[in-house]
């Protein structure tokens, strides 16, 4: 009798973690939360390693390709340089996937593969956003008067004139967000570490945006690879 037969042996080590790249990708939430995720009044980071350090991870990797799953190209732009420059900080060689690719280039399997091949990776680095929990608040608007008093004929009478703005009730959203990170070995077939990241921005609707989140963010990211030895220092 024949052993029994997995269609997972049938696939090449990359073809298996782009499969799972092809699987993650489609269910990145869509990012609605940009110009939130891109606002000031960020919490602190609460990190929790999710996947220990794999025994067969081939530590310290050298060559990353650093991929963001955002709906947003701009959002994953973003996010993917930071953290490469985080990376390049610390000594590692890291390219961001959107720099070989732009933003009509479709995030299939095949497009990740040839990045891979590419550039000759043998880590590779994947963030996603998992999770947007948003609660909305409408803050009621103080109004502003103004007065112009002025003196009449009679003793101690005044005209008063008074001219009040009242302003639309502003919106503000409390946002609570998880991003998944996974290191993956090219040579593997599993990830071989990964980490969940938490953390909360309050923003206004009419808050002009700032990307000094996704900076925190891949400080934070590189920080942990390097606590866990995933990378040269």
């Amino acid at each position: 009798m024949d052993s029994p037969h997995h269609a997972d042996s049938d696939r090449t080590p990359k073809e298996y973690f782009m499969t799972i790249v092809r699987n993650s990708w489609r269910k990145a939430l869509p990012f609605f939360a940009l110009a939130a995720l891109l606002s000031a009044c960020a919490g602190g980071t609460q990190v929790t390693r999710v996947q220990d350090v794999s025994e067969s991870a081939k530590t310290p990797y050298e060559k990353v390709l650093v991929i963001a799953l955002l709906a947003s190209y701009d959002g994953r732009k973003y996010l993917e340089k930071e953290v490469t420059l985080q990376l390049a900080e610390l000594g590692t060689d890291a390219v961001a996937s959107t720099t070989m690719m732009d933003s009509k280039t479709p995030e299939t399997r095949e497009t990740f593969l040839a990045q891979v091949d590419k550039i000759g990776a043998d880590g590779v680095l994947i963030v996603q956003l998992v999770d947007v929990q948003t609660e909305m608040t409408v803050r009621d608007a103080r109004p502003e008067a103004t007065y112009n008093f002025r003196p009449t004929y009679y003793y101690n009478v005044w005209n008063v004139d008074l001219k009040e703005y009242v302003k639309r009730p502003g919106l503000e959203f409390a946002n609570s967000f998880v991003m998944a990170t996974q290191l993956y070995d090219v040579s593997d077939r599993e990830p071989i570490w990964g980490i969940e990241s938490r953390f909360d921005i309050v923003q206004n609707i009419d808050q002009t945006w700032s990307y000094t989140v996704f900076i925190e963010q891949a400080k934070s990211i590189t920080s942990h690879l390097k606590r866990d030895g995933l990378i040269a220092r």
